[in-house]
Order: C-alpha cells, then sequence, then structure tokens
C-alpha cells in the first residue's frame, strides 16, 4: 500500500499509484532481452564472466541513477560567479542528486582502464561492455552522459599527439579512470554558429610553446568541465584545436570565465553557459602548420555523433518501457491500454523502430568502422528519440504532459539531441563528403550486402546503390537538396540489413525475424496505392511475441 491517503472517492485500486509503477525501480539488465541478445553475441565466452557486473550495473541505472536524474532535473546546477571579495571563481555548483550518481557510476565505470583490462582478461570486449554502460545511463539521463565527459578521446588523444610533456601528464591524471572520468568539454559553437569554421571569431597568439587564446564560446555544454577543447584561429587566418586547462603551468588561474548558465530546455544536469576566454593558457593540439589536429578533430567528432545517437537510442528505449508499463496499468473502455487494438498497432511500432535503432548504433559502436555509420546512426537515433518521446506522452495522456510522470523530461531532453554534434543538415553534408572524397558508399554497400538476407533487402540495396549513382549526376544544387531523402534511404536499408543478420545469429527462437521482416515490410515494401491499408494485421497477431522480447516486467 502506497503511502498516500485514501480519500472516499477513491475506494477503488484504480488509481493506486504502486499500480503505475514504470521503469525507475527496476533492473534495467534483466528487464531488457534486447541487450543481452546484443551482449551474449559481442561479448561470447566472456558473456558469463560480465553477466554479474551487468545485472548490478542494470540496478544501479534504473535505481539510484534514474532517481537522480529526476531530483537533478528539478535542482539543477547554479553558478556560483564571484566569492565574497567579488573576485570571479566561475564555480558551476553541482546538486548533491548529481554528485551522488556520479559517484556510484564512477564507482561501477565499465569505461575505465581497470575494467577494461579485467574484461579482456576474460574475453570478454570492452568496447561492447562500454556500450552496454551507455546505453543503460542514458535511459536515465542522456544529460550525465554529457556531463561525465563526451569528448575525452578527443583530450587524450589529441594531446598525446601535440601537447608538451607536462601538459600530457596533467592529462592523463585527470581522465586516469577512463574518458568519462575527465569531464571533459568541446567548445566550438559561437554567436555567429557552430557550424561555419569561417566566421569562426575566437583568436589565439603564440606564447612560447603555449598560446594565449581569447574569444567568447556561445554554447559550451559542461562548462564547468575539467579540460576543454576550443576552435580557435591562428595569426595566419587557419582554424585549430586548443587544449584549455582551468589552471596555467604555475598553478594559478586561467583566463577562463562562465557568464552564465543557459536557462534550457532539458538537460539540466549538465551545466551548458557562455564562456569567454581572456589570454587564456592554451596549447595547440595540431602540427603549427599542418592542420592535422582539425583533422583528427574532425574524425573524433564522428565517434561523439555515435555517442549521441546512442543518447537518442537511450531515450527512445525508456520511452518504450514507460509506454508499455503505463498501457499495461491503464484502463479504457473496460479494459487494459495494451489489449486495445490502435494501442498494440503503436506498441508494435514503437518496439520494431527502437529495435532497428539499436542495431545501428550497436553495429556504429561495436561493429566495423564504416565511415559513413556515424552520420547515418546519428540522423536515425537521435530523431527517434524525440518521435518516441512524444509518443509515450500519448501514451500516458494529459497525465503524460505532467512534470510529475517521467516521459515529459524524455521529450524536453530528447529535443537536444539532433542539434549535439551537427543537426540533420550538416550530417547530410558529411554523407555527401564522406562519398566524394572516400567513396565510403562502397564499403557501406558490401555490409549491407553481407548482413542482409532476404530478396527484398537485397534489391534494395541495389536500388539504393543505383539511388546513389543517379543522385551523383545531378546539378549540385539539386545534389543536394537529395542528400536528406538519400541519408534516410541509406539508413532504412542500413537498419534492415542489420535486423537479418541479428535473426541469422539464432539467439532468440526466431523473434529478431520477426522484427527484421516487420520493419522491411513497414521501410522497405512497395505497398500500392492503397498504402498498405488492405494488408494482413501481422503486428497484432504476434504483439505478445513482440512484447515478450522486448521487455519483462
Amino acid at each position: 500500500m502506497g503511502r498516500y491517503l485514501i480519500e472516499p472517492f477513491d475506494r477503488s485500486d484504480r488509481y493506486a499509484t504502486e499500480r503505475y509503477q514504470g521503469a525507475a525501480g527496476r533492473n534495467w539488465w534483466t528487464c531488457d532481452p534486447t541487450l543481452r541478445l546484443l551482449m551474449r553475441r559481442h561479448l561470447g565466452d566472456g558473456f558469463s564472466w560480465a553477466e554479474s557486473h551487468l545485472d548490478r550495473l542494470g540496478a544501479l541505472m534504473g535505481g539510484l541513477v534514474a532517481s537522480s536524474a529526476e531530483e537533478t532535473d528539478r535542482n539543477p546546477p547554479r553558478l556560483e560567479k564571484y566569492d565574497k571579495w567579488g573576485r570571479d571563481v566561475s564555480e558551476v555548483v553541482m546538486p548533491p542528486s548529481f554528485l551522488a550518481a556520479r559517484h556510484a557510476l564512477m564507482e561501477d565505470n565499465f569505461t575505465s582502464p581497470s575494467f577494461a583490462e579485467a574484461a579482456r582478461a576474460h574475453g570478454a570486449d570492452p568496447a561492447a561492455l562500454g556500450a552496454a554502460w551507455t546505453y543503460m545511463l542514458n535511459q536515465a539521463d542522456i544529460g550525465m552522459g554529457c556531463a561525465l565527459g563526451t569528448g575525452g578521446d578527443m583530450v587524450v588523444q589529441l594531446a598525446e599527439k601535440h601537447a608538451p610533456e607536462d601538459v600530457r601528464a596533467r592529462v592523463r591524471e585527470i581522465f586516469a579512470n577512463g574518458y568519462y572520468s575527465g569531464e571533459a568539454a568541446q567548445m566550438l559553437t559561437e554567436r555567429t554558429g557552430g557550424s561555419d569554421l569561417a566566421a569562426l571569431e575566437t583568436s589565439a597568439v603564440p606564447a612560447g610553446d603555449a598560446w594565449l587564446l581569447s574569444g567568447f564560446k556561445w554554447f559550451a555544454s559542461n562548462a564547468g568541465g575539467s579540460a576543454f577543447v576550443v576552435l580557435a584561429r591562428l595569426p595566419e587566418g587557419a582554424v585549430a584545436p586548443f587544449l584549455v586547462l582551468w589552471e596555467r603551468r604555475d598553478g594559478s588561474r586561467n583566463g577562463v570565465r562562465i557568464r552564465r548558465l543557459k536557462d534550457k530546455l532539458g538537460t539540466r544536469s549538465v551545466a551548458s553557459g557562455e564562456v569567454e576566454f581572456t589570454e587564456a593558457e592554451a596549447f595547440l593540439l595540431a602540427g603549427q602548420s599542418s592542420g592535422s589536429g582539425l583533422g583528427t578533430m574532425m574524425k573524433l567528432t564522428n565517434a561523439s555523433r555515435l555517442s549521441v545517437g546512442m543518447m537518442g537510442l537511450g531515450v527512445a528505449r525508456r520511452a518504450l518501457v514507460e509506454s508499455i508499463c503505463y498501457a499495461r496499468a491503464r484502463e479504457a473502455f473496460g479494459r487494459p491500454l495494451v489489449e486495445q487494438p490502435l494501442m498494440r498497432r503503436k506498441l508494435a511500432e514503437l518496439i520494431v523502430e527502437v529495435e532497428a535503432a539499436q542495431a545501428l548504433v550497436f553495429d556504429g559502436l561495436v561493429g566495423p568502422r564504416l565511415r559513413l555509420a556515424p552520420a547515418l546512426v546519428k540522423l536515425r537515433a537521435a530523431r527517434l528519440g524525440v518521435t518516441a518521446a512524444s509518443d509515450a506522452i500519448e501514451v500516458h495522456g494529459g497525465n503524460g504532459y505532467i512534470e510529475q510522470w517521467p516521459v515529459a523530461r524524455l521529450l524536453r531532453d530528447a529535443q537536444v539531441n539532433p542539434i549535439w554534434e551537427g543537426g540533420d543538415n550538416i550530417l547530410c553534408l558529411d554523407v555527401r563528403r564522406a562519398m566524394a572524397r572516400e567513396r565510403a558508399h562502397e564499403p557501406f554497400l558490401d555490409r549491407l550486402r553481407a548482413a542482409a538476407t532476404s530478396d527484398l533487402v537485397h534489391a534494395r540495396v541495389d536500388d539504393l546503390a543505383k539511388a546513389i549513382t543517379a543522385w551523383a549526376a545531378l546539378e549540385p544544387a539539386v545534389a543536394e537538396a537529395r542528400l536528406y531523402p538519400l541519408a534516410q534511404f541509406m539508413a532504412d536499408v542500413y537498419a534492415a540489413a542489420l535486423l537479418e543478420e541479428q535473426a541469422g545469429w539464432g539467439l532468440d527462437d526466431g523473434r529478431k525475424a520477426l522484427v527484421a521482416r516487420l520493419y522491411a515490410e513497414t521501410h522497405l515494401a512497395d505497398h500500392g496505392p492503397l498504402r498498405g491499408i488492405d494488408r494482413a494485421g501481422e503486428e497484432l497477431e504476434v504483439f505478445d511475441d513482440l512484447l515478450e522480447g522486448a521487455v519483462i516486467l
């Protein structure tokens, strides 16, 4: 019985609070058969060793981390701008709920070097376990993932290659517990925008083996982090990345000021702010005339796009679980929502779309390193996070629009993912760049042909190849305008092929083949002038199989 007063008009248990438990409080490992399938495949013989760690992590993410996320959303970080003598300290003060969750996550950090070493010793792939860690974390709070330091790999790799030895030692110390332990930040966006490097105004001048950097970054996520990669303009006009730390080499405060924190729609657990650099000590993360650092940074940015894709997937998975939990408990017209055909259609569609995005994201992170994957994965998964969260609100009805219920925050948080690391148009331009400069579509099509098993998907791979050839012959302005539908076509066929590949693993008694078939029918089949309205309702007939393989409650 819940800790609430039973009113005279509330004798029925219909509105008993405990009937409406959502995802929070559950173990997100044991209730997720799709994640277990992926881990069994990617971990192989190491699965038996990893399972107890994943079980403990699932309880942590669905417990402390999930509940802390709700509290942090209500009581977000604040900026302590000045000390008692009026001196600028620009200190971001994180709430106790955030600190408790971060401490627990660092105690159970699957991305740390020590955990990776233990995993390898037991035959388990650290990359797969790291993907599982971020997948479950992003179901609780995508802001926390950013606040822990998305871009830590960029800081470490560029510093190791280009920074002076004493600075490299400081960076190693900051990130001693892995890329997510150092609270890295990428500071690119200015008031002129984030994608047009020609408009960049922040400048750097040489000062011995260091540089003095001055400028103003308009939207800096994780503004209170420990190590920043900052884009600035060299005296000759080229743009390059620089490393900036809070302290100078001599231990004094560096010329970094946080003007204010942004009052954001969502992701309130990561402090995003306006950051000013006033002759801040900085270190060039590139050869002084090569521009190699910027090229490396762009490659690492592609890896960050996969991380944002994982954030979109995390939101979508959480939205799916919340929708299923609510539909099972809520009654209308004399029976639970989950038993009604229109609701079953919506939930079936959500299950299939989430598993398709899951296939894309995990292939991008754990599978072959395809040049086209980051842009396509982020394009699809980031947008799915928004639409799935919106669907979850609709499933909850008016309750979904209320902040006391969990899905309103999901929608607020999800909306940033299509923006982070490049919007849809920027991703499409990257697809063009990859095809034009690197012929990246060739290994991509090879991957699809190897993964596909059905005649339908093989035929669509051939159609996609023809579409790429036809697109390449278009007049440049038209070709650019057609990039979006082309990228969507690529993502559709990519996901369909991967689902068929997963079905071929033979790990789930044929259920994944069902998901693959439903996805291909929706996205790749020609339904004729009736748009498939006359098709048999397979998604209704197999709904229980879909549901059982998606969530165990």
